[in-house]
């Protein structure tokens, strides 16, 4: 059995688990033709590895995040699979080879150490953050005002740090069709627009529910509500292309609180639709489950 490629990474609010119901709202027409793929906020990836295999007629796609150090491991991924799979099995087989749990958290707290604040080359770099990734508490990744990666042990039996088979594929899928890989704000996309039919899938932090659901400090810069606003406005742009397509997701804060409408406010014009999603990712098991998210499009 050919292993699927999908995310290397477990990453908050990745879409693994609502494909499905992303492709029900996809452009009908995009089997129709080639186009252009381009994903502003590739995070894990599920959306962007989904869509490769999907479509054979992407002819180029284009991915971006601001977190460098994911961005790097994509291009390790693309470039040194073999090189970065040798390195991280010998780092999980060092791991598993410890007995005690108390062994465990020290070598991981080594880990992070060493990740923070070492100078390290591009596959090391990746390295360490697939076995953070992998070890860490319910596979979060967060940092501090300093930009140090700071979630602490997580206590996973024995998990999944060196996926080869994963890598292997993901280099396939990175290496099969013209692929830029960009660490740069989202607006940067905007001149890999080609002349032909482009597809945008925009998956931003999301806009907390609440003040304490905040998961979206993935570097050290917040994406605010001006933020939401700016990203906007680039969508709003885009929709003067007549040969751009786009779909977003987001919270959908007004379903927790039906005051909040900022987002049926800021994208009123555009369709905006509800799909069903579970959030593992929350300290308090209670706040875990089932709700709804938006997926917002400027096409029916």
């Amino acid at each position: 059995m050919i292993t699927q490629a999908k995310p290397f990474l477990k990453w908050a609010g990745g879409k693994g688990q609502l494909l499905s119901q992303l492709e029900q709202h996809l452009p009908q027409d995009l089997k129709g033709q080639e186009f252009t793929y381009i994903e502003p906020f590739v995070g894990g990836g599920a959306m962007f590895f989904y869509m490769l295999q999907r479509f054979p007629n992407i002819k180029r796609a284009i991915i971006n995040d601001v977190n460098s150090y994911l961005i790097i491991a994509y291009q390790v991924i693309k470039n040194s699979p073999d090189d970065l799979i040798e390195r991280l099995a010998d780092l999980e087989e060092k791991y598993f080879s410890l007995v005690e749990e108390e062994e465990k958290k020290n070598f991981y707290l080594q880990a992070r150490d060493i990740f923070n604040n070492e100078k390290l080359d591009d596959i090391d770099r990746s390295k360490y953050l697939i076995f953070l990734n992998r070890t860490c508490f319910n596979g979060l990744y967060r940092v501090n005002a300093k930009g140090k990666f700071n979630v602490p042990f997580g206590r996973h039996l024995r998990p999944t740090i060196c996926n080869a088979e994963v890598i292997k594929a993901d280099s396939q899928v990175l290496n099969r069709v013209d692929v830029k890989i960009l660490n740069d704000d989202f607006e940067s996309t905007q001149k890999y627009v080609s002349d032909g039919y482009n597809f945008f899938y925009f998956d931003p932090p999301y806009r907390p529910l609440n003040a304490t659901s905040s998961f979206n400090s993935y570097s050290k810069d917040d994406f605010n509500d001006d933020e939401q606003i700016r990203l906007r406005d680039y969508c709003a742009f885009l929709n003067e292309n007549p040969n751009v397509k786009w779909m977003l997701s987001n919270a959908d804060c007004s379903a927790k609180n039906p005051d909040d409408t900022f987002f049926e406010k800021i994208y009123a014009g555009f369709s905006i639709n509800r799909v069903y999603a579970s959030r593992a990712i929350n300290a308090n098991p209670s706040k875990r489950g089932k709700l709804t998210e938006l997926l917002i499009k400027n096409y029916e």
